[in-house]
């Protein structure tokens, strides 16, 4: 049992005893700060189950023995043994049993969009509908205990014997931490190469303090770190060190550099000041701590804020600007709310933060003062029409709908794609648009020999989960690579 955890008080099970399962009761709420708390700070807003909590969620599973939430998780995480580890009172072997599936449980407990995976194939939502277990808050229950009760982290990973092939990896992201950690766990020495001064890619300037705590993610970071590998920051691979450098002295190659180039409209306006990109915008606040007046962030306080958008970033956004002071934050999104591609728990708690939906809307131009700032919005009125390729009925303007919106503050978050930065220093390497790196998808090898990619930087933004993913499968082609280079990779399939 893990620590001095007193299992029978929990109400779990004893040593000896069998399950029985309470799945007809109803899935445990996970505490939150109040919302006059939470807009005065940064602090965490979900505060995470208690133990007697976890064990009561955890007593709810079925463990069934052809589980579909298995099947659903893209890293296909053993759910039902790591939630019987918890109703057991071994919580600690709960985290070490997910991170033989994801080197990023505490991460991934908290942004990965479970209610569309694992927790929507629940069978529990067969005969209970909509209280599947909550096996994200499960999740991240056990990884921080373990951060906090218990020195078996990676000095408890069995790794492979010292291969002698050394692997390269740029971006620390969670493609990046992923593919790294394995490749460590098999043996290899791994240099991962970050172009900013702190590890952690967009877990670390995409994602605000209040959704995942930096030190959660220098935890997870610090994790990947002690089972080998090396970790180089402020390194810019394409500029500040030669892509060939890199090619000449390692075995193998793996490009994790993610989508960190904003997508924008290319309307009217967009060069005056306080129009910000979604990424521009968080890194100030994420990497550069805009919510403290001490540390002088060059960013401008918002009165009136318009967030272009309605995805996972543009409510990160919307709810960083109500917590800066603004006024009034505002989403302007040209759909309704049900296309909102966007985690229905960050919608409902923008919501009840005071956000502002303007839907069916969307913006035709900036309109500056006479110093160059933007003071207002013009939006026109849509409709929707017909599907389009992503399934969603298509917007469709409506003529002479045009109105303003006053605002002092504009973050587009429409999306961003990969930086040319790799591709342009790295000839041969097929792309898509010229920044999407392109790869067979079963061994992640691009058009140049032993380069690898994965992670955003294939597929444009996209999920922590789906990164996660794309890391490991990564790194067991790159292992196969190393130790067989002449296999028959070539050419790959794109």
């Amino acid at each position: 049992m893990s620590e001095t955890v007193d299992i029978a008080a929990l109400g779990g099970v004893k040593e000896g005893e069998k399950k029985r399962p309470r799945s007809k009761d109803r899935r445990l709420e996970i505490a939150c700060q109040s919302v006059e708390a939470r807009l005065k700070n940064f602090d965490e807003v979900a505060l995470g189950y208690s133990p007697a909590e976890a064990v009561a969620e955890a007593m709810r599973c079925l463990e069934c023995p052809k589980p579909r939430c298995v099947v659903a998780c893209p890293v296909h995480i053993d759910i039902p043994t790591f939630i019987g580890h918890i109703s057991r009172g071994h919580f600690v072997e709960a985290a070490e049993d997910i991170r033989k599936y994801n080197n990023l449980p505490a991460v991934c407990g908290r942004v990965c969009p479970q209610e569309n995976l694992c927790e929507a194939a629940c069978i529990i939502n067969d005969t209970n509908p909509n209280n599947p277990i909550a096996i994200g808050r499960l999740e991240r229950f056990s990884a921080d205990w373990q951060f906090g009760h218990s020195e078996r982290r990676a000095d408890s990973v069995a790794k492979a014997p010292a291969t002698g092939y050394k692997v390269a990896v740029i971006g620390s992201g969670p493609a990046g931490l992923s593919c790294s950690a394995d490749l460590a766990k098999m043996g290899h020495t791994v240099h991962l190469f970050e172009a900013l001064h702190k590890a952690g890619g967009v877990l670390m300037y995409g994602i605000p303090e209040f959704r995942l705590p930096k030190t959660i993610v220098q935890k997870e970071v610090e994790y990947v770190q002690a089972l080998g590998v090396q970790l180089e920051c402020n390194v810019v691979v394409g500029r500040t060190m030669p892509v060939k450098e890199v090619l000449d002295e390692f075995d193998a190659l793996f490009v994790a550099s993610g989508a960190g180039y904003p997508n924008m409209m290319g309307i009217p306006g967009e060069n005056l000041n306080g129009v910000y990109s979604a990424n521009e915008f968080l890194t100030r606040v994420n990497l550069m701590k805009a919510w403290k007046s001490e540390v002088g962030t060059p960013i401008r306080k918002p009165r009136r804020v318009v967030v272009v958008g309605a995805g996972f970033t543009a409510f990160d956004v919307v709810r960083i600007s109500l917590r800066l002071g603004a006024e009034e934050a505002r989403i302007v999104y040209r759909r309704s709310r049900e296309e909102m591609p966007g985690r229905g728990e960050e919608i409902e708690h923008a919501l009840e933060e005071g956000a502002i939906f303007t839907l069916l809307t969307n913006p035709v131009r900036y309109i500056g003062d006479d110093n160059g700032f933007v003071k207002a919005v013009e939006v026109q009125k849509m409709e929707l029409g017909e599907p389009d390729s992503s399934g969603r009925r298509r917007p469709v303007p409506v003529p002479d709908s045009n109105y303003i919106i006053e605002c002092d503050t504009v973050v587009v978050s429409i999306g961003q794609t990969p930086n040319v930065l790799i591709p342009s220093n790295l000839p041969g390497l097929a792309t898509r648009w010229g920044s999407v790196i392109k790869v067979n998808r079963e061994t992640y090898m691009s058009t140049v020999p032993k380069v690898f990619a994965g992670g955003d930087a294939i597929t444009g933004a996209a999920t922590v989960i789906l990164a996660t993913r794309a890391g490991r499968e990564a790194a067991r082609s790159i292992d196969g690579y190393v130790r067989d280079p002449n296999r028959g990779w070539y050419p790959p399939a794109v």
